[in-house]
């Protein structure tokens, strides 16, 4: 009896710890890169740093304002891309899909989120970039390299239908069967079901489903700095180059080291990535909660 206690005990105190860990490991990780970034802050006033537009290293000037608007640029316009598009094939492959076709594209939609990265802009390089730079820009009046946000958020939506589309068929089917029973008793048709009974009762869900995939939207970097132009110049449109922060990372950490300051410089970009990724899940569940306060 008292080895079944100390075991008890035991677990559950081990099960307290890892509960702790992720938020411990959080604070680390923020910890370290303050320490690290502290260099430059005690040299430049932190507003001067995120508001200005002036990258030049060699000058000691490190605007992050271009990056921070490009990182902006290119996850919205790959959200906006991506989750009307995965929504609607969950929508189709949960409920108007045969059992066969289901049973035969969820694999195909699973493997799609285990092909690397650099595929993915690989991929961006030969077909999308061309595309955009000798159609979709002429069409709307507009000249560019191809190598630019509308590039890089094609890319990036494309990684992330996976995500969308396997998480929200799981939502769906997590729906009652009852529910669409009753609807379709009442007379409604099933696209009325779907409308007014199956997404109102999976929103929450499927807000879910957003904040996970606009997370990795932001941290994306191989994909991104292949196909996005990487210019420090704040985008005016989706066909002007952007510089992300994680491509301005992975581009230059353990480069130009010598220069003063650099090396604080890139690790208060990663910070202030970190910062934003974290920013905006805190938000996002916040409004998670009211659907699912106001659901209830």
């Amino acid at each position: 009896m008292r080895a079944r206690l100390l075991k008890d005990t035991a677990a559950r105190h081990l099960g307290r710890i890892l509960a702790i860990l992720p938020g411990l490991v959080l604070a680390l990780i923020t910890v370290g890169l303050l320490l690290r970034s502290r260099p430059i802050l005690d040299v430049k006033p932190l507003p001067d740093l995120l508001f200005s537009t002036s990258w030049h290293p060699l000058r000691g000037e490190f605007g992050f304002l271009p990056f921070i608007a490009g990182t902006l640029w290119v996850t919205i316009a790959a959200t906006v891309l991506a989750v009307p598009l995965s929504v609607l094939a969950a929508i189709h492959l949960s409920e108007y899909a045969h059992r066969r076709v289901r049973a035969l594209m969820r694999p195909l939609v699973d493997l799609l989120a285990g092909i690397p990265s650099v595929i993915y802009g690989i991929w961006g390089i030969l077909i999308i970039v061309p595309f955009i730079k000798s159609y979709l820009a002429p069409a709307f009046g507009a000249t560019t390299t191809g190598y630019c946000v509308l590039a890089g958020s094609v890319v990036l939506a494309v990684m992330v239908f996976p995500i969308l589309i396997h998480v929200t068929i799981e939502v769906f089917q997590a729906v009652p069967s009852e529910l669409r029973e009753a609807s379709l008793a009442l007379g409604a048709t099933q696209w009325q079901t779907i409308k007014h009974v199956v997404l109102r009762k999976a929103r929450s869900g499927i807000v879910a489903a957003v904040i996970l995939a606009t997370s990795r939207v932001f941290g994306e970097t191989m994909a991104v700095l292949m196909v996005v132009g990487n210019v420090a110049r704040v985008p005016g449109s989706v066909f002007d180059p952007a510089y992300p922060l994680p491509a301005l990372i992975a581009n230059n950490y353990g480069e130009m080291m010598s220069v003063p300051l650099y090396d604080s410089a890139l690790l208060l970009a990663a910070l202030v990535l970190l910062v934003c990724v974290v920013g905006f899940n805190a938000v996002a569940q916040l409004v998670l909660l009211r659907l699912e306060r106001k659901a209830l």
